[in-house]
């Protein structure tokens, strides 16, 4: 028959199959990247697939009438330890007060979670002594000057000057033997701790803390570090939540207030949500991204009257500041600096910032330190710094900073303050529809003519 394409029964059943066969596999539940899991089984090793179970593991901790009794350390980390003995499960804190003389060490795969303001974890106040005989970097001891009130399971901080390059000595540890002033640590010391460098042992310690862990959530607590009572502690070593090397952890509706430090500090760790915390009245930082730490989520918190609210330390990528109420900072808001690229800070409220309101970092030691590629969208930054403070500061040689639709105001008198200042070293910064109100510059661009240029479109005051 003339114009009809004929088509052979075995076409016709390739054809036919393909098509039922598509069906049969929509039915089924696959798609085009490959089957997709409907039906999950616990299967050894599988992390991640898992079924929906009804009911898991739990346990609770509390002062009376929980499955484990007590108000220190001791009973929450004897429940973190069953569960992640149990390959995890949740440790639930009942309503108290739990005061601390050793840091909590979370294992992965747990869920630690309290019942908000009802729920505090404190610690001790700290003391120092100094060390009464030398100890060599293969050492697992130390001796300590009569007169303290050290005793066993406590975690120490021991610092001195490394005798043989005067650099600055951290070693955090737990004392786990004693004879007399004599005691016995959980680990060798591998740093020389010698009375030339003038030792020291104080009970100093983050109050949640892991290293090497993955999995984790920390909810619903109320964090006091009892800053009043105790030394400061650098923010690389502890705060009142302190991570190392961990990954997918997710801290939700803590506060974490009153160090005599960080609230909450990680350090090369992927993957941390900071989402609905309250970080406040911490001497140095409210949250800390530190060094290397890559997609970093901080959201829907408030961070106030620390010394800076979000502090991006060094290495810190595609990160996401977003939805915060960050105010009365005595230094910055934001800090952001140390190769510090590819973060995005939106929808955040920045207001009384004691110096700045974000500030990006000069950092001229090595090639290229600057924090390129950032994105500074839809903020509002209100009342920055003293009579000559800014509500954004770019530092030396920072370039490809994106800052659209900010609004950025001063209600006070504009004195000698500033909407937006560049330094004369910047590179390529785009300012699109921004708001700057009463300022007495609007913006002051200070690189030199003829280098590279500002791209602008704004509102308000600046034009």
């Amino acid at each position: 028959m003339m114009g009809y394409r004929s088509v052979s029964r075995r076409r016709f059943l390739s054809s036919a199959s393909g098509v039922l066969g598509a069906a049969g596999l929509v039915q089924a539940g696959w798609c085009q990247d490959g089957p997709r899991v409907v039906t999950p089984r616990a299967t050894d090793g599988d992390v991640a697939h898992e079924p929906d179970w009804e009911q898991r593991l739990e346990i609770s901790v509390g002062r009376q009438r929980a499955d484990l009794t007590g108000s220190d350390d001791r009973v929450i980390q004897a429940a973190l330890d069953y569960m992640s003995r149990m390959g995890g499960g949740t440790v639930r804190l009942l309503p108290g007060t739990y005061t601390l003389r050793a840091a909590i060490q979370l294992p992965s795969l747990v869920r630690l979670v309290g019942s908000g303001p009802e729920t505090v974890i404190t610690k001790t106040p700290s003391e120092t002594a100094r060390l009464a005989s030398d100890s060599d970097w293969y050492d697992q001891e130390i001796t300590l000057e009569p007169g303290h009130a050290f005793r066993v399971g406590d975690s120490v901080v021991l610092e001195a000057k490394n005798p043989h390059d005067g650099s600055r000595e951290t070693i955090k540890r737990q004392l786990v033997a004693r004879s007399g002033d004599r005691f016995k640590l959980n680990n060798g010391i591998r740093k020389n701790l010698w009375l030339s460098g003038n030792p020291t042992c104080s009970s100093l310690f983050p109050l949640l803390t892991s290293h090497q862990t993955a999995d984790v959530t920390i909810e619903n607590l109320t964090l006091d570090g009892n800053g009043m009572n105790n030394r400061n502690f650098n923010g690389n070593y502890g705060g009142c939540i302190f991570l190392q090397d961990c990954n997918r952890y997710v801290i939700r509706q803590v506060s974490a207030a009153n160090y005599n430090g960080d609230g909450i500090s990680f350090q090369v760790c992927h993957d941390i949500t900071v989402d609905a915390c309250h970080c406040h009245d911490n001497v140095n930082l409210g949250v800390h991204p530190g060094s290397g730490s890559q997609r970093p989520r901080i959201i829907n918190s408030t961070l106030d009257n620390n010394s800076i609210g979000i502090f991006w330390c060094w290495g810190v990528k595609f990160g996401l500041a977003e939805g915060n109420t960050i105010r009365n900072n005595t230094d910055y808001g934001i800090s952001i600096g140390h190769c510090d690229t590819d973060n995005v800070m939106r929808d955040n409220d920045i207001t009384g910032s004691g110096k700045v309101g974000i500030l990006f970092r000069d950092d001229a030691r090595g090639q290229d330190f600057w924090p390129h590629r950032n994105l500074v969208d839809n903020n509002r930054i209100i009342d920055s710094g003293g009579d000559s403070g800014a509500g954004i500061d770019i530092r030396g040689r920072t370039g490809d900073v994106h800052i659209r639709r900010n609004a950025i105001r001063e209600t006070r008198a504009p004195a000698q303050r500033t909407g937006i200042q560049i330094g004369e070293h910047a590179g390529r910064i785009h300012l699109a529809d921004n708001i700057l109100e009463g300022f007495a510059i609007a913006i002051a661009d200070h690189r030199r003519p003829g280098g590279v240029p500002l791209h602008s479109s704004q509102g308000g005051q600046s034009n």
